[in-house]
């Protein structure tokens, strides 16, 4: 192994880490789509070029777009309902 892919799998680990640590969901799918990146990263050292971009596209880009949306649509429920009470 060289240092880079191990530098990648430690990475990997504390973005994990983060993204269940954080109370903040905003930081946590921040951190996901920081770990899915990696993720794609660690794919492409493995010499499984596509992967690395499904996963790019569909793990970083994607679901992290839609958690943002769900997070956002979410909250913006929920200040409506307490401008009603």
């Amino acid at each position: 192994m060289t240092f880079f892919h191990v530098m990648n799998l430690v990475l990997l680990v504390v973005t994990g880490f983060y993204a269940l640590w954080f109370r903040d969901l905003l930081y946590s799918v921040i951190s996901l789509g920081a770990f899915s990146l990696l993720l794609s990263l660690e794919f492409y050292i493995l010499q499984a070029p596509d992967v690395a971009i499904a996963e790019a596209g569909i793990g970083a880009a994607l679901n992290t777009t839609v958690f943002l949306f769900a997070l956002f649509g979410v909250d913006r429920l929920k200040r409506k309902r307490r401008g009603r009470k």
